[in-house]
């Protein structure tokens, strides 16, 4: 099936606003919780408020959750459009990729304002101590290039070897996340064990990939 432009703007409409709507759904509770002083059982009576008694510590969750979840999204879309055999997925690919950074940003942002209150000592001993810690501000630190040259202007500068090396950074990004969520997790969850099936799915699945197109490329050596 040909795609029309049309057809490309609408899906990259639906998207944005899907992906979009956690964010702004936080916010809204953010901004009944600010109006009403923080009377969270006032606003538990509404019907309105869904943050928990503690939401500082949901939010932070929430975040993270939903950050974790696009960038399993963005890391996915490869293999879908190759499985599927609709490769214009991929064009979606880098924004899906900015907004895991987006949600990951606000997911760290609201650790240091919210929880720590910028207090960078206590920060940077959770960092060293803290094994999930380390990890998270690990893959974060990955993701920042990937970020910053996820454009077309910068697609041109580094070139397209470069580039792609770059964002190649995914492959350690994507486990990073996974067992970030994992080791944070209370008890025996069954979300964090199903992250890590996901990333050991889509590698197994990129990894098949990479095996076919060097069987062909090494079959039309041998044919040439």
């Amino acid at each position: 099936m040909a795609w029309t432009k049309k057809t490309r703007k609408t899906l990259k409409w639906f998207l944005w606003i899907g992906i979009s709507l956690p964010l702004l759904w936080l916010f809204y509770n953010w901004a009944l919780l600010v109006d009403e002083g923080f009377n969270l059982g006032y606003l538990t009576s509404l019907g309105f408020h869904s943050l928990t008694a503690n939401p500082i510590e949901y939010t932070n969750r929430f975040l993270g959750d939903w950050a974790l979840r696009f960038l399993l999204f963005s890391f996915a879309v490869t293999p879908m459009a190759r499985i599927f055999k609709v490769k214009q997925l991929v064009a979606y690919r880098r924004m899906i990729g900015l907004w895991a950074f987006t949600y990951v940003s606000f997911h760290l942002t609201s650790y240091i304002v919210l929880d720590q209150f910028f207090d960078w000592g206590e920060i940077w001993s959770d960092i060293l101590k803290r094994n999930y810690m380390t990890l998270g501000m690990t893959a974060f630190t990955l993701l920042i290039p990937m970020a910053v040259t996820s454009t077309k202007g910068w697609i041109k500068r580094l070139g397209a070897r470069r580039w792609k090396a770059i964002h190649k950074a995914i492959y350690v990004i994507a486990p990073l996340g996974a067992i970030h969520y994992f080791m944070m997790a209370k008890g025996n969850q069954l979300d964090p064990k199903i992250y890590i099936g996901i990333v050991v799915g889509l590698l197994g699945i990129r990894l098949w990939f990479s095996l076919q197109d060097k069987t062909k490329a090494a079959a039309g050596k041998a044919t040439a």
